[in-house]
């Protein structure tokens, strides 16, 4: 017997519950990418939900125990998270950095890479220190930890090729002369092949300025409340094409208003999608067309059972020490 969803759509599903409970109803190595962007540990707690520094690091182990189970050897476990800061002090908490390090050395995870995404559109905070005192600059970076069970994730960088810069195009045209560079590096005439584009940077520059979008009209219509914390679909968009393949299966178990799912859907992958908020859920449906919502689906949603998986205990992690 499956659990059911709140709706389908051509490839995905999409549940209502806590995360946790969802994810032990999946089989073993089921998943190939989870991709999320779980509730941050902010000093203002939000209305859906988020844990203290100090505490965050020992809540979300509860979960990545699980999403170590549920993966591929060859998926991606990508985490963007933001930071924090010390309440009443301009200094910064290290809990997203102690999370990585939690995830490495406790649940034997690896950090394939490190990825920043700046939101250009970001606002000046925190306002405290940046706009009325002026000692600091405005925060507008995201880490992204793209980490994996194994050490060679299935990944293709040839998938997220960016557009050449006109500096490197007008190179193309002109030439240059092969030699060694002041720096140490031999750049040699392979430099000089034109391939498809331009292999990006794990500096990600994507503005989250989504104000008037189907999805915000029609929750507006409805009187359904707009998800406070969305990110832009761009940061989804590239983590699924550079670390997966057609029909592979992309969960996002702190789902909120769904990108993760609209991108998925977009690009051609299964998906799933959990979240603990039901109006989160209902306002999601509006990611997607009609036409979507009642085309024959291949959702994955099978691979729910009722009963639950029976964890190893995760380990006990020491309280964190944000300071």
């Amino acid at each position: 017997m499956t659990i059911r969803p709140v709706y389908t759509t051509a490839l995905g599903g999409a549940y209502v519950g806590d995360a946790l409970d969802l994810i032990r109803r999946l089989p073993e190595k089921s998943v190939n990418l989870i991709i999320t962007s779980p509730p941050f540990a902010l000093q203002r707690k939000k209305e859906y939900g988020n844990e203290s520094a100090d505490d965050y690091v020992a809540w979300f182990i509860r979960f990545a125990w699980e999403f170590k189970r549920v993966l591929t050897d060859d998926g991606s476990l990508v985490i963007d998270i933001g930071g924090s800061w010390i309440k009443g002090s301009p200094v910064r908490s290290v809990y997203h950095f102690e999370l990585v390090v939690a995830l490495v050395r406790q649940l034997g995870f690896y950090l394939a890479e490190e990825f920043f995404w700046v939101n250009t559109a970001k606002l000046p905070s925190p306002a405290e220190w940046v706009t009325v005192r002026r000692v600091r600059v405005k925060d507008a970076v995201n880490c992204v930890w793209w980490m994996s069970p194994k050490p060679h994730p299935k990944a293709n960088n040839r998938n997220v090729l960016k557009p050449y810069s006109p500096s490197m195009l007008t190179l193309f045209e002109t030439g240059y002369k092969a030699k060694l560079r002041p720096s140490g590096h031999d750049i040699s005439t392979n430099f000089s092949q034109r391939n498809d584009g331009a292999i990006p940077p794990n500096l990600l520059s994507f503005a989250n300025t989504e104000s008037n979008s189907r999805y915000q009209r029609l929750c507006r219509q409805s009187g359904i409340t707009v998800h406070p914390a969305r990110y832009p679909i761009s940061l989804p968009t590239f983590f699924i094409k550079f670390l997966t393949d057609s029909n592979d299966i992309v969960l996002d178990p702190f789902a909120g208003s769904n990108v993760t799912g609209e991108a998925a859907e977009q690009l051609g992958r299964r998906w799933l999608a959990f979240d603990l908020v039901d109006e989160y859920i209902q306002g999601s449906r509006f990611r997607f067309d009609d036409a979507v919502l009642t085309a024959k689906s291949r959702a994955p949603t099978g691979l729910l059972r009722t009963q639950r998986a029976v964890p190893a205990a995760p380990p006990k992690l020491p309280r964190a020490n944000t300071r």
